[in-house]
């Protein structure tokens, strides 16, 4: 099985990029600001990235044509948008949009090679 078809590798991936993304975009306020919408943002991306990916792939077995390459995205961008902007606003995370911006672009990225590689597979 190749790297690219591991869900940890997939998910501790997505932990530290994102998370390493999280920091960044709220560095500007004082710690521990920083450190926690980063390890919040890391683990999110961790989980986030196990279940969507499982649900793309059973969305792309029993979804035929375009539907298939299109609603796991869209599915994607919905479920990451909403679940990271509820929990970050929950948490106080300070620069919200900021730290989700980066993330919600790559997860629907992400999204949208993923779909294109295993609809290329079937």
């Amino acid at each position: 099985m190749a790297l690219a078809d591991r869900t940890w590798a997939h998910m501790s991936a997505g932990f530290l990029l994102m998370g390493g993304w999280a920091m960044f975009a709220n560095r500007s306020h004082p710690m521990p600001a920083p450190l926690i919408a980063g390890l919040l943002q890391g683990v999110l991306t961790a989980t986030i990235t196990l279940g969507l990916k499982r649900m793309q792939e059973a969305l792309i077995a029993r979804l035929p044509g375009w539907p298939g390459l299109v609603a796991p995205p869209l599915a994607t961008l919905a479920i990451s948008f909403t679940t990271l902007f509820t929990i970050h606003s929950l948490a106080r995370t300070p620069e919200v949009l900021a730290t989700l911006a980066v993330p919600t672009t790559i997860a629907t990225l992400y999204a949208i090679a993923y779909t294109a590689r295993l609809k290329g597979r079937s």
